[in-house]
């Protein structure tokens, strides 16, 4: 079954991401410790994309998808923005001390630490990126 919420990139949705996953999981029986990581993990990847993805002062939509097959659930989260391909963004140092590493990179390292996969696709104007994790 698939699930899908539009959210607008302003970081005041979240919670709207948040209830879009807790059902999802409370529908399929997903454990809890899992959910946990479900949820930081989209959170990441969105706000990455409300942050990013459009200019500043710009309105623009994200659709997330959620879609259980087997023993696996895949979000994709789907954006007209720039394009950017986070699966070839390096991972950060995090050997250094805070001060010392460069900004930026810490939300995509924590989502590849959470999820199985993740892949990116430039496709008719839009950026397609497809999480997935074994929830079985």
């Amino acid at each position: 079954m698939k699930h899908r919420i539009t959210l607008h990139n302003d970081t005041q949705e979240i919670p709207l991401l948040a209830e879009f996953i807790d059902g999802i999981v409370e529908r399929e029986g997903i454990d809890f410790s899992l959910s946990l990581n479900l949820n930081l993990a989209m959170e990441e990847a969105v706000v990455n994309v409300m942050n990013y993805a459009y200019p500043e002062g710009t309105v623009g939509l994200i659709d997330i998808d959620a879609e259980i097959e087997g023993d696996t659930i895949s979000f994709t989260i789907t954006d007209s923005g720039t394009p950017f391909d986070p699966t070839k963004a390096d991972d950060p140092d995090i050997t250094l001390d805070a001060e010392e590493r460069s900004i930026g990179g810490l939300g995509i390292h924590l989502v590849r630490q959470l999820m199985d996969s993740e892949e990116y696709r430039r496709e008719d104007g839009k950026n397609i990126q497809i999480f997935k994790k074994k929830i079985k």
